[in-house]
């Protein structure tokens, strides 16, 4: 068995063009996700999947490991499994998000062990409470049902679960927002690229539904850390600063 953690990362952005590219106290964006991943302890290797060869020098030139994957290839999904090339069954593959230099590797050693210790899940991953009506309301944040084993249901970018008959209680520890960090078993996410997109999928805009609809089990590690990406311009600048304070 042997696991991955890849950081799928393309230089287009409509919101930030060259995001991974972009310098944050003295090291491209991209290098800080990769330095990061390095420090969580199950991952036997860190790969960046890109299609840009300006990111992949930037990738090496900070001591990575860059993989040069196809441009037509449909979703980040897909690019980790391209880079991984011919990974076994029981490997287990964890998709870093390229824009998250702050990504605690504690997380990521969570949910390796999700995988490694109950051979019931296909994949695994977090959420933190949603703590605000105005998150709980917006479509951009992505909100999770949980069963009792702490598995999946259902995500949505609707406010769930509804409360029908008064105001959503946000203490209840009901409502719970999703984090993009994924972890798969190889078997699991063989099947996963092979499977066009489900109608779920493509009404929510949400690749995870296909896993559900599929049937896959999916584990989900609860944390408080909200986690900081790096979406605009200006997110760019409070990384930096969190950065150089953490380097202080």
């Amino acid at each position: 068995m042997k696991t991955y953690g890849i950081i799928p990362s393309r230089f287009g952005s409509s919101r930030f063009p060259g995001k991974p590219l972009a310098i944050l106290a003295g090291k491209p964006l991209v290098a800080w996700v990769v330095e990061a991943a390095k420090k969580a302890k199950s991952l036997d290797e860190v790969l960046v999947a890109t299609d840009d060869e300006r990111i992949a020098a930037a990738v090496e030139g900070n001591g990575g490991r860059a993989v040069m994957t196809p441009s037509e290839l449909p979703s980040g999904t897909d690019r980790i499994a391209c880079a991984a090339g011919d990974f076994a069954d029981d490997d287990i593959l964890v998709n870093i998000q390229g824009d998250e230099p702050l990504i605690d590797p504690a997380l990521v050693d969570e949910l390796v062990a999700k995988l490694k210790t109950d051979a019931r899940w296909s994949m695994a991953t977090a959420v933190t409470p949603i703590k605000t009506a105005q998150d709980l309301a917006a479509k951009t944040v992505v909100k999770v049902v949980l069963d009792r084993d702490g598995g999946a249901l259902y995500f949505s970018r609707a406010p769930i679960p509804c409360d029908r008959d008064r105001e959503s209680d946000l203490s209840s520890g009901l409502y719970v927002r999703h984090l993009g960090i994924y972890a798969y078993r190889g078997e699991f996410l063989r099947r996963y690229i092979a499977e066009p997109p489900c109608e779920l999928e493509k009404t929510e805009k949400l690749e995870q539904l296909r896993a559900l609809w599929m049937g896959a089990k999916i584990a989900v590690v609860q944390t408080n850390d909200e986690g900081v990406g790096v979406d605009t311009p200006e997110d760019a600048v409070r990384v930096e600063r969190i950065l150089l304070e953490r380097r202080a």
